[in-house]
Formats: C-alpha cells, sequence, structure tokens
C-alpha cells in the first residue's frame, strides 16, 4: 500500500464513519474508493465491512443518549440484524465471486438512488409521525393520565411487530451481502413502523447496523481472504469518523454529504463498468 493509497482509504474511512453515523450509505465512500485503487469487488467489500465495525461501534457509543430507553426494542430486534447479517455475508461466500461482480454494480445503482432519494423518504416519514402524535394528541386529551412518549421504555416492545421484524431481517441479508445504504433502508422502515423521533430511531439503527457488520465480519474472517492492511486504515478512520458523526454531523449540509456520496459511487460505477 502505497502513501497516496493510505491517505485515501483513511480519509475514505473518516466520511464513511461520519455519514453512517448520521444516516448510512459510508460504504459508498469506501467500497469505491478501495474499487477505483484497483482492488477487486469481492476483497474490496469484504475488508471494507470488517474495517468499518469498529466505526459503528464508535457511531453507536456517540449515540449512547439516544438509546436510553430502547433496550426493550432492541432485545427484539438485534436477534433479526444478527440472523439477516449471518444469511448476507453466507450468501455472499457461497455465491460465485463473478456473480457478486456483476451483481454490485445493481446494488450501487439501488444505494445511490436511495441516497437520491433519502431526503423525500425523510419527508414522508416525518409527515407520517406528525400526523399519527396529532391523532394521538387528539385521542389523549380526554384519556387517563401516565407515562407515555419516547422517553419511556414501557411498550417499547410492542411497536415491535413481526412485519418490522422482517424488514430487519431483510435489510440484515443485504448489509451482510453488500452492506451500502443499509443505514437509509433501517432508518425508513424504523420511522415507518415506530413512534419516536428521528435522533432516537438513528441510535437504534446505529445498532442494528453495528450487529449486521459484525457478525458478517466473523463470517469472513474465518471463511475468506481479507486484506488487513486496508482493514486496519478504515477502522481508524471509522472510528473517528463515528466520533465526528455524533458530535458534530448532525450540523453538516447533508446536500454536500449525497453530492460527495453520489460523485465517488458513480466513479466506481465507471471503474466497474470498464474493467
Amino acid at each position: 500500500m502505497s502513501i497516496g493509497d493510505f491517505i485515501a482509504i483513511l480519509l475514505a474511512g473518516i466520511g464513511a464513519g461520519t455519514i453512517n453515523t448520521v444516516v448510512g450509505s459510508g460504504s459508498l465512500i469506501t467500497f469505491p474508493t478501495l474499487v477505483a485503487l484497483g482492488y477487486s469487488p469481492l476483497i474490496a467489500n469484504v475488508s471494507n465491512n470488517i474495517g468499518l465495525v469498529p466505526g459503528s461501534l464508535s457511531g453507536a457509543y456517540g449515540y449512547r443518549r439516544e438509546l436510553v430507553g430502547q433496550q426493550a426494542r432492541l432485545k427484539r430486534l438485534i436477534p433479526a440484524s444478527a440472523l439477516g447479517g449471518l444469511v448476507g455475508s453466507t450468501l455472499l461466500l457461497v455465491l460465485p465471486s463473478d456473480v457478486f461482480d456483476s451483481v454490485v454494480i445493481v446494488l450501487i445503482v439501488v444505494a445511490l438512488t436511495l441516497v437520491v432519494l433519502q431526503p423525500t423518504i425523510s419527508k414522508r416519514v416525518g409527515a407520517r409521525r406528525l400526523a399519527r402524535a396529532e391523532a394521538s394528541g387528539a385521542s389523549g386529551a380526554s384519556g387517563a393520565s401516565g407515562v407515555s412518549g419516547p422517553a419511556s421504555d414501557a411498550g417499547f416492545h410492542r411497536d415491535v411487530t413481526p412485519a418490522l421484524m422482517a424488514i430487519v431481517a431483510g435489510a440484515g441479508i443485504y448489509g451482510g451481502y453488500f452492506g451500502a445504504a443499509q443505514g437509509i433502508i433501517l432508518i425508513a422502515m424504523l420511522g415507518i413502523f415506530i413512534d419516536d423521533t428521528l435522533q432516537r430511531l438513528n441510535g437504534c439503527k446505529n445498532v442494528l447496523a453495528l450487529t449486521v457488520n459484525a457478525v458478517a465480519s466473523v463470517v469472513f474472517v474465518f471463511t475468506t481472504e481479507v486484506d488487513w492492511a486496508v482493514v486496519g486504515v478504515i477502522a481508524v478512520g471509522s472510528t473517528i469518523g463515528g466520533q465526528i458523526g455524533a458530535k458534530v454531523g448532525r450540523k453538516l449540509d447533508p446536500r454536500i454529504l449525497r453530492t460527495i456520496i453520489v460523485v465517488v459511487g458513480l466513479t466506481a460505477l465507471v471503474r466497474l463498468l470498464t474493467r
């Protein structure tokens, strides 16, 4: 690894850790960077997944205040993410590598589309949450008093329906196989099914994404080739980025982040299509 490659991968890791903590899709920074530097798509995907685990842990820790009171919810969703991550990472290993080389082009297009549509998705999720809150307020005006709202853990296990668990598991399969934009899928689905603040749901998303990446990483470490130099550089960068995202990432202009992601993603597409 040259000095130039080291700097490029480190910066990509910082950017991915920051973006993953704020919203997701950080792999659309690191994965295309590795491909552009000449790494094969499969090695790039596996090494990237393992390297981002410390960043996911850093981001989840940074959102620890938002996780207070969500234990009951996470106890039901974490197993679904773990199962999905196991299935997705296994599929990556059992399917021929040339299948991934072809499918990854489609997955990047899907991920980039989700990145572009994310503001619209968030707006619709917010509108739906506001409508539910207004309806709840109207019905609760004459109801009995009690502890309610996102600050309470009471009843949080009830908003985790079988449908949501199945969707979280599906997102885990996607994340274990590829991973880019997994966070966007999770935050969109959590926002639709769960009535809670966006920041708290983002904290929940960070834990679920961490679960998927960690499970997939264990599978990859024991079953396939890993470029540990790449893993180490991304791990350092994503850990730094996780803290940046938790502290100041919320203040970054999301339009700039999306533009960076799309540009890097399109660069990777060009590189893959012209290999």
